[in-house]
């Protein structure tokens, strides 16, 4: 029996969650350490992960600490999926999986990123910006909208690790743009995207995971 592995997180911070995805569907023993903000810089953390930054993980079965999410998830994958029910082991399938997982950390995740900043936090409200990073949102759905025309996932016939990447992200579209909700209607809009979104959050273990982190994120504003 695996050790669990220790998953360094936060309630708010779409990055651990991915993480937490993969965890959950290959049934990976794992317990969860949300570290404040406010403590992600210092040092007791940074000897853990120098950038600072959540999700990071220290696997006791391995001995490995690892941050960043692309390669934590790569690494869960490759260890503890013995059976590749996650990914392809020839190509170009292989190859193709890493294409979208870096899609989703180069395209989806920064730009996401920055709307939420440029619409929520950014101290001063500068519609360029925030017109720049919601049009983004928009360019990444079109992307995957015409890439799933008459495919159910990414790659091949299964889910993988490049489609659950992308799930934490997409559950803050509505967030994000807040009051102008009414310029994106994923569902018209993006039928192929919106169709895979349903299938992929149907997922037991996705559906896990969105609730653990709605809980906590309303544990964190008390």
């Amino acid at each position: 029996m695996s050790k669990p592995i220790v998953l360094y997180s936060h309630a708010t911070g779409p990055n651990p969650w991915k993480v937490a995805i993969v965890l959950e569907e290959l049934k990976i023993p794992y317990t969860s350490k949300f570290i404040d903000f406010a403590d992600l810089k210092k040092p007791p953390f940074e000897k853990v992960n120098i950038n600072g930054r959540v999700p990071a993980i220290e696997d006791p079965n391995t001995g490995i600490t690892l941050s960043e999410s692309g390669a934590i998830i790569e690494y869960l994958q490759e260890t503890y999926d013995k059976n590749n029910t996650l990914n392809y082991t020839s190509s170009p399938e292989k190859y193709l999986v890493k294409q979208w997982l870096h899609f989703q950390m180069s395209g989806q995740g920064p730009y996401f990123g920055q709307a939420v900043w440029f619409t929520k936090f950014h101290s001063e409200m500068i519609k360029s910006a925030q017109d720049r990073y919601l049009n983004e949102i928009k360019r990444v759905l079109s992307v995957l909208d015409r890439h799933l025309e008459g495919k159910q996932y990414l790659v091949g016939d299964k889910a993988t690790i490049a489609d659950l990447a992308f799930v934490t992200w997409d559950t803050m579209i509505g967030r994000i743009f807040g009051e102008r909700g009414n310029e994106i209607n994923i569902e018209k809009d993006y039928p192929n995207y919106y169709a895979w979104d349903q299938r992929i959050t149907a997922r037991p273990a996705v559906k896990k995971i969105i609730a653990d982190r709605q809980a906590a994120m309303a544990s964190a504003k008390h």
